[in-house]
């Protein structure tokens, strides 16, 4: 089955809200994410409840990470290989059975922490290939001219089932630490029965051998050399084809750059706001309005992605984060400090749907997980390290100095960003959008 097909002349194409296979992908995938984003939560106070040892919950946490950085280009090769829509149903059953084993240890008041890494673990690999799936599926589910809204609306759920789900997990766990896991267990089961009723397929008809020249050329003669050449070649496809494309190359290395900054200067704001005194509940407020923010930026996103070139958008993204990191580094007022990390929350999907949505136009669908695998590995490793950065810089400098060194490090991406020649050739998303009145 090939993707979309374009419709013929006066045909009319219908709107994502009837798009029944649409909205059962994205419903079923909203509810897995709010009880993935409950658990995420408990996680640490299960082990914090079992051990009492703060780093023990920061293995726990770093071991179900572990396997975004392990697994991307695999999972990748594996999605494009697979039928993905059979993919998203294995990763459901298996992640419903794992959490579910964490459940039944609770009940019998038998759970250890081994238990719980290993479930960490194995539900982090399977996510990774359930979104990269979910991901590639998008094109062969709306049509072509429909893909950013899709994307921006995906942008919503996720934001929404981070806010919701963050203080729901804490909820559930104060009342029994058993809840957050019963709900997460449920919510695959529900996104497993959502996919058994969807009729569309999630790839488009697949050439007899997509594999990249270096690894045609080899032949089956059973050489260790030659059989690690072809899986290397295989593995890294979409990395390769990535780097081929100058913007997409370009905004990759951007986003991962930003990324760097963005989880460091999320803990140099938390920190600022608790060296000023600010209670606990305030603190969950600035994450309120930021996360607010950013639902309200994934819904103008595709307004935005049909009427500014993709230049006009990268180039003001990054002038936009630059200008308020500057902003927080500058100011001790809360208030200020507060208002520029939502301006920032508010831009981030706008620039997400637009790059997402120029790179699935340009991106061939039986490679279409392999390259996505490419973006997610540079943003994912972006966000770990940036994570040890800001912890180093808070470790080392007062938080107005740490924020000062992420400024600096935002306007040379901003820089860049405006110099670059792939930018500056990028124009609008290549599809035909449909022309309003």
């Amino acid at each position: 089955m090939s993707r979309l097909d374009t419709p013929v002349a006066g045909e009319q194409i219908p709107p994502l809200h009837r798009n029944r296979d649409f909205l059962l992908l994205w419903s079923g995938s909203a509810i897995s994410m709010l009880g993935s984003t409950a658990s995420l939560v408990a996680y640490p106070l299960l082990v914090l409840a079992l051990t009492g040892s703060p780093g023990a919950a920061g293995l726990a946490g770093f071991v179900a990470l572990l396997p975004t950085l392990l697994f991307q280009l695999p999972a990748g090769a594996l999605v494009d290989r697979w039928d993905r829509k059979r993919v998203m149903i294995w990763c459901d059953l298996l992640r419903a059975l794992a959490v579910g084993s964490i459940v039944a240890a609770i009940a019998v008041d038998e759970l250890h922490l081994w238990h719980v890494l290993v479930v960490g673990f194995v539900e982090g690999t399977l996510s990774v290939a359930y979104e990269l799936a979910a991901g590639a599926a998008i094109p062969n589910v709306v049509h072509p001219s429909q893909v950013t809204t899709a994307l921006s609306r995906n942008e919503a759920r996720e934001r929404a089932a981070v806010m919701a789900g963050t203080p729901l997990g804490g909820a559930l766990f104060g009342l029994g630490r058993i809840w957050p896991f019963v709900l997460d267990t449920v919510s695959y089961l529900v996104s497993l029965l959502t996919l058994l009723f969807i009729r569309r397929d999630f790839q488009a008809d697949r050439p007899a051998d997509d594999a990249p020249d270096g690894a045609r050329g080899a032949t089956a003669t059973g050489d260790a050399a030659t059989a690690t050449g072809k899986l290397v070649a295989e593995l890294t496809h979409g990395l390769r084809w990535l780097w081929g494309q100058p913007f997409l190359r370009t905004a990759t290395l951007l986003v991962a750059g930003s990324n760097l900054l963005f989880r460091a200067l999320f803990l140099i704001v938390i920190v600022t706001f608790e060296d000023a005194g600010a209670a606990p509940a305030a603190i969950g407020l600035l994450l309120g309005v930021a996360g607010t923010s950013g639902v309200v930026g994934s819904l103008v996103a595709t307004w935005c992605a049909g009427r500014f070139s993709m230049r006009t958008v990268v180039v003001a993204a990054n002038w936009v984060w630059a200008v308020m990191i500057c902003v927080i580094a500058v100011t001790d007022d809360l208030y200020l400090i507060g208002a520029a990390y939502a301006l920032m929350w508010f831009v981030g999907p706008i620039w997400n749907v637009a790059v997402a949505g120029y790179q699935m136009a340009l991106t061939p669908d039986h490679i279409q997980g392999r390259v996505l695998s490419a973006v997610s590995l540079l943003a994912n490793g972006a966000v770990a390290l940036g994570s040890l950065a800001g912890g180093y810089l808070l470790e080392s400098l007062e938080p107005a100095h740490a924020a000062w060194s992420m400024a600096v490090w935002m306007v040379l991406l901003a820089t860049l960003a405006t110099l670059s020649r792939s930018v500056r050739r990028a124009s609008f998303l290549p599809i035909e959008h449909p022309r309003r009145s």
